[in-house]
């Protein structure tokens, strides 16, 4: 097993870098795997590596239709934390976030994983209060949280505009061990550490089809040929619709593209993730030196990787007002990302009708800081066929008799407000 370390680096450096070895195998499918996990983004390949990890399971197998990270895992703004206020969702997102921090060590694999800390801003006595009760809820859970009040923010935000009239900051909650990750690199930790444990990753391979015989999933269709397996994952993030229509399922789940921009490369400015209270825009500054931010979603359904440019005008509107410096930035790039919204704005992670078939989508905006505990949690369903303990409330049958909701944002369950 290749090990990485700062020697490792420059002994290569040496030797014109000769010595490096492929990260992970490109096996042909086998007939026959004990599991499938469908989607080879960060939520699939987290559970590869625990179903083999945490419970031995190894004869495994993830299919993705393109290559390993190509979907939200590398379309995203990094943000990782732990600022859940609801039952059911602070634990889940506490989990998480321990998971996150012991992760490169579990990984040997550097995924840049920063605890930069994570200030959400509040523009009135609603909003500061609010935030009061989320902060509380966020102590009790275990986590941590610092009430600022515009003095604080100042002290450690001092480029925002303070004399905004319009919308005054009235102080902001800093969570100081929220911060960022690198999304690449997470997929390729994961994908390296699920291979080096014998899970078989199979880019190019598209599922086209649920094989179910007697209530029973017995394997599936891809694009290179028939695959059997007793048990089979759907772990694919806005195509979650899509593939479970093959086994004749009709999810509560709506698609929405969700944007993403990065500036051209520039010293250091941003040292915290900051979140504006009064336009869901929130941005953060790379290690190599770009401002990443984003918005809202575009609010039409779509599978399009790509966003609208009256959705693009308004982030750009919302970075102005809340720190005009922005505007001397250069946008270098941006894209889209495939967001499998669920109408009260949590997530899925539970068995189906169909024995044998599990499924986890419905992440809304928290895809990205939930693959550890997604990942973990999954894994547990599926090795055992009980839901882990912090992933309890994810039950899929909660929109059918209206028990468990967990609306977080409490914005009514209307999925592209979520």
């Amino acid at each position: 097993m290749m090990r990485y370390s700062g020697l490792r680096v420059i002994m290569e450096g040496l030797r014109g870098n000769t010595g490096w070895k492929p990260a992970w195998r490109d096996p042909e499918p086998k007939a026959e795997y004990d599991a499938i996990i469908i989607g080879g983004g960060g939520h699939g390949l987290a559970t590869a590596y625990y179903l083999a990890k945490n419970h031995g399971l190894t004869n495994v197998a993830v299919l993705e239709k393109g290559y390993l990270g190509g979907g939200n895992v590398g379309r995203n703004t990094t943000i990782v934390r732990a600022n859940y206020f609801l039952p059911g969702n602070s634990e889940f997102y506490s989990h998480s976030l321990k998971l996150w921090e012991g992760l490169e060590a579990d990984l040997n694999y550097n995924v840049m994983h920063s605890q930069r800390g994570l200030i959400n801003l509040f523009h009135s006595d609603g909003q500061r209060d609010a935030f009061v009760r989320r902060g509380n809820a966020m102590i009790n859970q275990g986590d941590d949280a610092v009430l600022l009040d515009p003095d604080g923010v100042r002290d450690h935000l001092p480029y925002l505009d303070f004399d905004n009239t319009r919308f005054p900051i009235y102080g902001g909650l800093l969570h100081p061990r929220g911060g960022t990750a690198r999304h690449d690199a997470v997929a390729w930790g994961y994908a390296r550490g699920a291979d080096q444990r014998g899970v078989d990753l199979i880019q190019n391979c598209e599922v086209t089809g649920l094989d179910i015989a007697n209530g029973k999933v017995t394997g599936v269709q891809t694009a290179r040929g028939a695959i059997r397996a007793k048990k089979v994952g759907l772990v694919v993030a806005g195509r979650s619709s899509q593939v479970a229509a093959m086994a004749g399922m009709r999810l509560p789940i709506e698609s929405h593209v969700l944007q993403a921009f990065v500036t051209e490369g520039l010293k250091p400015v941003i040292d915290h993730v900051v979140s504006f209270g009064m336009g869901h825009f929130y941005i953060s500054q790379s290690d190599k030196g770009g401002l990443v931010f984003g918005g809202d979603l575009d609010f039409y359904s779509s599978y399009a990787a790509r966003g609208n440019l009256p959705m693009a005008e308004h982030v750009m509107e919302a970075a102005m007002t809340l720190m005009p410096m922005i505007g001397r930035a250069k946008v270098l790039r941006s894209w889209g990302g495939i967001m499998d919204m669920s109408p009260d704005g949590s997530p899925i992670i539970d068995k189906t009708e169909t024995e044998g078939l599990f499924l986890n989508c419905g992440w809304c905006y928290g895809g990205f800081k939930a693959v550890p505990a997604s990942g973990w949690c999954m894994a547990h369903l599926m090795a055992t066929g009980q839901p882990h303990e912090v992933a309890k409330g994810y039950r899929l049958d909660r929109f059918l008799t209206g028990h468990g909701l967990m609306d977080e944002e409490g914005t009514g369950a209307q999925h592209n407000l979520h």
